[in-house]
């Protein structure tokens, strides 16, 4: 295994722009009928069967007319744009319960489901909570308003599955890692080493209930010619409040700015407005994800509301030792840690938001 540094621009379909893909619908799988009733059908035999979340395995709930999806979703995260998003489910039709078993079904067929918080829950919400900002203390990112900054999640995969979209706004906004980690490098050379050396990463302000203040990370690795991405310079910065987390040089803070600037000029990112029913999966080494701000409808249950999966995918992708957020635990895969009291592990419960979680 090689880890040599890269000092020369990164190819292949990862490097795209969002101006680009824009104008076009290469990027979204429409399921056809046959594949649209045969989720329907097996989704709703996973509600009837009512199996523990943590436990439940793909080859229990076989597919075939959805084959082709899942291996088409599977290919554009590993080999290509490093994301997808899959639209033509019914969601409005059937509800909550059968949606989210959908998507934890179609999520078994793509990797194993990870813990997102130290309730041991694997299947969470991305839902405004509160009318807190981004700048209260302890606001989770994913139970606000605000547009959020282009950041990794703490996965191999990060899928999305809309079940309401919002009143105005909320466009989830995407951006290449690769074409950013480019730029830098056409720009500032003399900085593009340093995102391969390791970064202190705010974990208390991720997860509330976190094992410690931080975890330790690079934002970028190559290794045996394959380049990854992991980021979210607000994590790196708000790291800086923990005793003992060495102070950001002035070449590091320039880099990080540099870095936000990029990802954020017209035609790198590319927005998508969601619909009810669409999927969109992510290869978090390959692209960053952000949405913008939104303004909510007033009724409770009209409110905009994603299902989120974390994804561990065993293909092999070579990494540097300790890439991303590594801290986070596949489901069963810490059997001597207990989950706190208060977890969701039966889809028909899993798939109602904790509206005192963000608070």
């Amino acid at each position: 295994m090689t880890t040599d540094v890269s000092l020369s621009p990164i190819t292949g379909p990862s490097a795209w722009r969002g101006d680009e893909l824009a104008g076009s619908t290469e990027w979204i799988y429409v399921l056809g009928d046959a594949e649209r009733e045969e989720l329907e059908a097996v989704g709703r035999r996973f509600v009837e069967d009512d199996p523990d979340l943590r436990t439940v395995v793909a080859e229990s709930y076989p597919l075939s007319a959805a084959r082709g999806m899942i291996e088409e979703c599977a290919r554009q995260m590993d080999r290509g744009r490093g994301f997808v998003l899959v639209r033509g489910l019914r969601t409005e039709e059937y509800g909550d319960t059968l949606a989210g078993a959908i998507f934890f079904l179609m999520g078994l067929h793509l990797g194993t489901p990870m813990e997102q918080n130290q309730l041991g829950n694997v299947l969470d919400h991305v839902i405004a909570t509160s009318n807190k900002t981004l700048d209260d203390p302890g606001a989770l990112p994913s139970r606000v308003r605000d547009r959020l900054p282009f950041h990794s999640d703490s996965s191999d995969v990060v899928a999305l599955m809309c079940l309401r979209a919002a009143k105005d706004g909320g466009a989830s906004s995407l951006v290449s890692g690769t074409t950013i980690y480019n730029e830098i490098l056409r720009r500032r050379p003399d900085l593009a080493p340093l995102l391969f050396e390791p970064w202190h990463w705010d974990w208390r302000g991720q997860d509330p209930d976190a094992l410690s203040d931080t975890y330790v990370s690079p934002i970028c690795s190559y290794v045996d010619g394959i380049f990854s991405t992991y980021a979210g310079s607000s994590m790196i910065f708000s790291a800086q409040k923990y005793p003992g987390v060495p102070p950001l040089t002035d070449a590091q803070i320039e880099l990080l700015h540099l870095y936000d600037e990029i990802a954020q000029e017209p035609g790198l990112a590319l927005d998508m407005d969601f619909q009810p029913g669409d999927v969109q999966w992510l290869l978090n080494y390959a692209a960053l994800h952000s949405r913008t701000g939104y303004v909510d409808w007033p009724e409770p249950e009209r409110r905009r509301h994603l299902l989120r999966l974390w994804l561990r995918r065993d293909v092999g992708r070579p990494l540097v030792e300790g890439f991303g957020k590594n801290v986070v635990k596949a489901r069963g895969s810490d059997a001597e840690r207990k989950p706190l009291e208060g977890g969701s592990f039966r889809i028909a419960e899993a798939v109602v938001p904790n509206m005192d979680w963000g608070n």
